[in-house]
C-alpha cells in the first residue's frame, strides 16, 4: 500500500496512533467537464515522497502520519458517503485529524458528516474553490460535486468561501438565504488580500476543504473545471492559515486533482496537503 510521505517517516511516525490519518478517496462519479479525479489520491501520495519534512517552520510528520487503505467507491453515492463518514468519525474519536485525498468534491459531505458525528456538534467549513457548489442538484444528482455545499448548509453547517469566481443565480440566492460568508476571487486577487477575518460567531472547530481549482490555472491546470482569475499559491494558503488562528482544525480534504502526466501539479497538490496539515498544529 502506498504511504503519504513514505520516504521521510520513521517507523514510530507511521503507526495507527498518528496525529494525521490520510484517507484516500478515488471518487469520480459526477464530474461534469474534465475527468481524472479517480487518479488524484494515488498521484498526491506518490508525489508526497518528494516533500521535505519541514514546512513554514513546522514538522507535521513528527506527530505521526498513518495512511489508510482507499475507501471503496463502488455502489450508490449515499452508501459511499457513509463509508467515508465512518472513517473520519473513527479518526476524530481516536484523537486524530482526518486528511481525505480526492477524488471529486462530493466526498466532503461524507467527510464532514463523520467529523460532526464524532464531535457531537456542527463545525464550520472553510472552502477554497473556484465554484460555490451550492446547486440544489446538478444533472439530477443531489450528491454532485456541484451540490455538496448545498447539502451541508441545508443541514445547518456554517460555511465560509474564499476564491469563488463561477456561480449561478440559484447559488447566489442560497448564499444570501443561508448566511454564507464569502470573499470572492476578484476581490481577493485584485486587492492582493492575504488575510480575511472570519465572522466572530463562526464555529471554533473548522473543517478545511481545498478544491485545487481554487488556485489559478497557471498554477494548477490539472483539474476538471479550471477557471481563470484564481488564487495564488501562497495567497490561498495564507487565507486558510489566518482563518484558523484562534480556532481548531478538525479535518481537511484536498480534492479535484485530475493528473495529466505533469508531476509538477501532483507535487503542488501534495505540498498544499502537507502545508494544510501544518496549519492544523
Amino acid at each position: 500500500m502506498s504511504v503519504f510521505l513514505d520516504s521521510e517517516l520513521t517507523e514510530t511516525e507511521r503507526g495507527e496512533t498518528a496525529k494525521f490519518r490520510i484517507i484516500p478517496m478515488p471518487l469520480e462519479r459526477t464530474v461534469s467537464y474534465g475527468a481524472g479525479t479517480a487518479a488524484g489520491p494515488a498521484a498526491i501520495i506518490e508525489a508526497s515522497n518528494e516533500l521535505e519534512r519541514i514546512t513554514v517552520g513546522k514538522e507535521p510528520c513528527s506527530l505521526g502520519v498513518f495512511t489508510e487503505a482507499p475507501v471503496d467507491v463502488t455502489g450508490d453515492l449515499p452508501e459511499i458517503m457513509e463509508r467515508l463518514a465512518a472513517r473520519t468519525q473513527a479518526a476524530v474519536e481516536a484523537g486524530a485529524i482526518p486528511v481525505t485525498l480526492g477524488g471529486e468534491h462530493s466526498l466532503t459531505y461524507g467527510a464532514v458528516t463523520g467529523v460532526q458525528r464524532a464531535l457531537g456538534r456542527k463545525v464550520g467549513i472553510l472552502q477554497i474553490d473556484a465554484h460555490a457548489d451550492l446547486r440544489i442538484a446538478y444533472q439530477g444528482e443531489k450528491h454532485s460535486h456541484a451540490s455538496v455545499m448545498n447539502l451541508l448548509t441545508e443541514e445547518g453547517t456554517p460555511l465560509a468561501q474564499f476564491g469563488i469566481r463561477a456561480l449561478c443565480r440559484q447559488e447566489e440566492d442560497l448564499r444570501a438565504a443561508r448566511n454564507v460568508f464569502h470573499v470572492d476571487a476578484e476581490e481577493l486577487v485584485v486587492g492582493g488580500l492575504m488575510a480575511v477575518d472570519l465572522p466572530e460567531d463562526f464555529p471554533q472547530d473548522v473543517y478545511v476543504t481545498f478544491d485545487v481549482d481554487g488556485l489559478d490555472p497557471s498554477i494548477m491546470p490539472a483539474t476538471g473545471t479550471p477557471v481563470p482569475g484564481g488564487l495564488g499559491y501562497y495567497q490561498a494558503l495564507r487565507l486558510v492559515e489566518h482563518a484558523l488562528k484562534g480556532r481548531r482544525c478538525v479535518g481537511l480534504d484536498v480534492v479535484e486533482l485530475a493528473p495529466d502526466g505533469n508531476a509538477a501539479w501532483d507535487f503542488t497538490a501534495a505540498q498544499v496537503t502537507y502545508r494544510l496539515m501544518a496549519a492544523c498544529i
